[in-house]
């Protein structure tokens, strides 16, 4: 592998991550200040899609980056206000059942209204193309890959400014731990609740306004990014965000050099360690995949080795 083509992978890798950590941002929030599992989270994610190649067909790319955000924490409060809050003090149960069967609900509305077959989302024209910087040094990256990276890292520090450097933040911190105090020095506690599920379920809008049009918008596309989603919220710990950023980036980069990578362990074997592999003979053609052919399941081989070392994540903190 060529120094351009070992760059291009790891901007690859890191645009795949940042765009996972853009999807689990809002999740992250939603777990760590409710303590609620968000099974539809990937189901807002693929309505924010929607929700941008609907507006930007009307109104044009920019106004449907803000627009379609703005609808997805409206409609996340109001699953709130009228849907997971009459079901939360039974338990955690309850609220995955909830959410699991809105999952289903926003995949057949969706099939409804547009179609079961993909929707022509494009990229901006003024975004459509190589970036300029990097084409000076013979490296060819699109330029909207590079936009989406820069909002992931916005998110990521008005998250953490947000909740660990303003008012707003302790409040929304001290109604999962202390909810009793804090209605007594006169927050509204369910109030507080509600912003916190929709501006979740807003940031899983903003995920899906960008990544929609890098991927195909189809209504499988919330199954297909459901179960890489809670790999990345139980590697990097439940409820932690700076967790769930260092196992965004590090499944990115598996998923981009993996991908790439004919390795095997026959070939480790044979030019390592000189051992002799017949590929043919019973039980050793497992030895010929490589890791490119088995890049897909290591992401979950990695949950599973988490799950037996390391329980609560690399940053998990929460056991409940």
């Amino acid at each position: 592998m060529t120094p351009e083509t070992a760059f291009i992978q790891l901007l690859n890798g890191l645009s795949y991550g940042l765009l996972l950590f853009m999807l689990a941002a809002g999740l992250t929030l939603i777990l760590s200040l409710m303590g609620v599992l968000n099974f539809a989270h990937a189901s807002f994610y693929m309505l924010g899609a929607y929700f941008g190649y609907q507006l930007s067909a009307w109104f044009g790319y920019w106004p449907a980056f803000v627009l379609a955000p703005l609808l997805l924490f409206a409609l996340g409060a109001a699953v709130e206000r009228w849907g997971l809050r009459r079901v939360h003090h039974w338990g955690h149960v309850p609220e995955l059942l909830f959410t699991f069967g809105l999952s289903y609900i926003v995949v057949e509305l969706v099939q409804v209204i547009w179609g079961r077959a993909a929707v022509p989302y494009r990229i901006p024209p003024e975004l459509d193309g190589p970036l300029r910087l990097l084409q000076g040094f013979g490296v060819t990256f699109p330029a909207y890959r590079v936009v989406a990276m820069g909002v992931a890292v916005a998110m990521l520090v008005a998250l953490w400014w947000l909740i660990n450097r303003t008012r707003v933040g302790l409040v929304i911190r001290a109604s999962l731990t202390h909810p009793q105090q804090v209605e007594a020095l006169g927050h509204n506690v369910p109030r507080v609740q509600m912003l916190v599920f929709g501006g979740g379920c807003a940031l899983a809008g903003v995920a899906g306004v960008v990544g929609g049009n890098l991927f195909v918008t189809e209504p499988g596309m919330a199954g297909a990014v459901g179960a890489i989603l809670f790999v990345v919220i139980v590697i990097g710990g439940m409820g932690s965000l700076a967790g769930a950023f260092i196992a965004s980036l590090a499944l990115g980069l598996i998923d981009a050099f993996g991908k790439t990578s004919d390795a095997s362990l026959a070939w480790l074997l044979t030019t390592q360690f000189n051992v002799a592999v017949d590929a043919q003979s019973a039980g050793w053609p497992l030895l010929k995949l490589t890791v490119a052919q088995l890049t897909p399941v290591l992401p979950f081989l990695l949950l599973v080795l988490i799950l037996i070392f390391r329980p609560k994540g690399l940053l998990g903190t929460r056991e409940d």
